[in-house]
């Protein structure tokens, strides 16, 4: 495993999304009630840039055509898209994020 930091924990409040570039691939780091996830930024359907849309729960909807992911697998929860997204693992230390690439 390879973890890099990304950035820091209060950079993502609760509720919301935040991309940061780890290598050459944007990341969305998402935080569903103090739990950290992160997904690959692009959705599979329409490669609409996923921190753009809404995150509820432990869903984001692509903005571009209402595609749902589940941010803990990537698994698709509301078509029109059918493949799943990337997922990493995230780890914290001390106020840092770190993510699995």
């Amino acid at each position: 495993m390879a973890f890099t930091r990304v950035g820091t924990v209060d950079e993502v409040p609760s509720g919301k999304v935040k991309v940061y570039e780890v290598g050459g691939r944007e990341i969305a780091i998402c935080n569903a009630s103090g739990d950290l996830f992160a997904i690959d930024n692009v959705c599979s359907h329409d490669e609409g840039s996923l921190d753009q849309g809404e995150l509820m729960g432990f869903e984001v909807e692509c903005p571009r055509h209402g595609a749902r992911f589940d941010i803990r697998n990537g698994e698709v929860t509301e078509s029109p898209a059918f493949l799943p997204i990337d997922t990493f693992k995230v780890r914290i230390s001390g106020n840092d994020i770190e993510v699995d690439l």
